[in-house]
């Protein structure tokens, strides 16, 4: 006889979790209990939206589910944050929470939520377990369900009175995972398509990839002389200096790599939904019946002709079809080769940065200098803000798993996700970028960090300001500021009274010595960088954007 605290964590280690991370509830104590005596390691968290995110970060890295654990009610709708991530990002993630006693439901009792209603629409799949017995079914279950086709979250409500129940039950056995291939019919119809296409482009998207696929797409767009781009917030898909890579497809496009998308005869999307952003609101493919031959590579079926009707269709994993297509070779010599090479010149000339800009800091500098100081196999981590735009267009990802960032543009994910990337990969440096108010939202996750003693570096950009909101409201209303402004604290004192290292930096000239002596401290540590607001993006200013308007 076991309990059903105990059926929970025996179960998940048959499945092979290696930690969990979780803000404790009084509603899950038997779960904390088993845990004790678990090899599974616990990382607790501040505040459980902080908590979902990192098991988000530890599925993004991995492939394979992060684990959440949360109580009932406020814990649980705080979670729904990190699921909400997880479900428009594809990545595999498990949230437990608990929930009231089984006497007491449908009672509106302390706390109750109804989760199949509440997270119904955000989640893979959503179930609560009446019967301990059941257990080890319902979690390989939720293994699977969170790996497959799409993958994506499952929420699995856990009632107080269940896990304290004592009951038999078989023993927990890993999920089968399950790989779709494509067929040689759909191969040969992809060979063909390429062999009479004047204009080409590749597409790279989506999660369900690993190091091999990588290596392996990479392998044929040299044999086929293929452009690559990069999906938004997917760029670690490939090499930013191969001679192949394109630039990446997302907010602020290259206006040269949207030219060339949007010209191209045939376009091999593999992993990715091409949704609102990466399309660029479905201008550069057209929904649903795009001016180009789309070959749309997909391990979900229910997302092929979703949004786009594909000239092709092939209903496979990203690893799969790569591993199965790296075997066809071109007849010839492929005519674009020299509009391969043109794309990738542009997107050198497009990552330049610039050298200047308003106020005392110069963003390009900075990210000059850490493009020389980080090693290929940092992980860079951030949220959503428009300082998020001098990583994503400046920095050049060179290896898989080395990003942590949300395609749903949820603010306060890249300190969260730093601690939990830092926790898997101790021995990678790991930079989390974060705007003053990105960093607001989930900053109290630093302590976990100290906690741990994982020694991530925050690299906080403050300009005062909700700088997106305030860049789109001087552009729709300006000189009518309302709500953008913030007033903040010193993040450099906040990251010494929670126990970690603290920098400022005033001025460009300061910033590489604060971030060597950050990385000197072996301290979680938070680098501030005060930039005048004027500075909002790359390219224009704020008064700019508002003069424009």
């Amino acid at each position: 006889m076991k309990t059903g605290g105990q059926l929970i964590v025996e179960a998940l280690e048959a499945n092979g979790t290696d930690r969990i991370f979780c803000v404790p509830g009084e509603s899950y104590l038997a779960v904390l209990d088993a845990l004790h005596d678990s090899s599974i390691r616990t990382i607790v968290c501040r505040q459980e939206g902080g908590a979902a995110m990192m098991a988000d970060c530890q599925g993004r890295l991995t492939g394979k589910p992060g684990i959440c654990f949360v109580t009932r009610g406020p814990g649980a709708t705080n979670a729904s944050a990190g699921v909400h991530i997880a479900m428009q990002d594809s990545v595999p993630m498990i949230l437990f929470i608990g929930q009231v006693a089984s006497h007491a439901k449908e009672r509106e009792a302390f706390q109750e939520v109804d989760y199949v209603r509440f997270f119904g629409d955000i989640a893979k799949w959503v179930v609560e377990i009446d019967d301990a017995s059941r257990i080890p079914e319902f979690v390989t279950r939720a293994f699977a369900v969170a790996t497959s086709g799409r993958p994506g979250p499952v929420v699995i409500s856990l009632p107080e009175d269940m896990l304290t129940s004592e009951v038999e039950a078989p023993e927990a056995l890993p999920y089968a995972p399950v790989e779709t291939r494509p067929g040689e019919a759909e191969l040969d119809t992809l060979e063909m398509l390429l062999s009479n296409a004047r204009r080409p482009f590749v597409i790279l998207g989506g999660t369900r990839w690993d190091e091999d696929a990588v290596a392996r797409i990479r392998t044929i767009a040299e044999t086929w002389s293929l452009p690559v781009g990069c999906s938004f917030r997917r760029q670690m898909l490939f090499d930013h200096l191969h001679p192949n890579y394109a630039g990446d497809v997302g907010i602020g496009i290259n206006p040269k790599l949207a030219a060339t998308i949007k010209q191209a005869d045939v376009v091999l999307l593999i992993g990715g939904r091409m949704g609102e952003m990466p399309s660029s609101d479905y201008t550069l493919l057209k929904s649903p019946y795009p001016d180009q031959a789309l070959v749309h590579v997909h391990a979900d079926a229910g997302e092929l002709g979703r949004v786009y009707r594909p000239t092709l269709a092939i209903n496979a994993s990203p690893s799969a079809f790569v591993e199965a297509f790296a075997r066809r070779k071109p007849a010839a010599m492929p005519s674009w080769k020299e509009e391969t090479a043109k794309a990738h010149a542009a997107y050198l000339e497009w990552s330049t940065t610039p050298q200047t800009g308003p106020g005392a800091v110069q963003m390009g500098p900075i990210m000059d200098y850490l493009e020389k100081a980080l090693p290929e196999d940092a992980i860079l981590a951030n949220g959503a803000g428009n300082y998020a735009t001098w990583v994503h267009r400046f920095h050049r990802f060179r290896r898989f798993a080395t990003q942590a960032a949300p395609t749903s543009g949820s603010m306060g994910y890249g300190t969260p996700a730093a601690v939990a990337a830092k926790a898997l990969y101790p021995d990678r440096e790991v930079i989390a970028f974060a705007g003053d108010g990105c960093f607001m939202m989930n900053g109290q996750e630093f302590a976990t960090a100290v906690q741990y003693d994982l020694p991530i570096i925050v690299i906080v950009v403050n300009n005062g300001i909700y700088g997106t909101i305030r860049m789109h409201q001087e552009r729709e209303y300006p000189n009518r500021v309302v709500a953008t402004d913030l007033k903040n604290p010193d993040f450099a004192a906040l990251a010494r009274a929670y126990g970690g290292h603290g920098e400022t930096v005033e001025k460009t000239a300061d910033f590489a010595p604060a971030f060597e002596r950050a990385r000197a401290s072996g301290k979680p540590a938070i680098v501030e960088i005060r930039l005048d607001p004027e500075a909002i993006t790359p390219a224009r200013t704020l008064t700019q954007i508002r003069d424009k308007a």
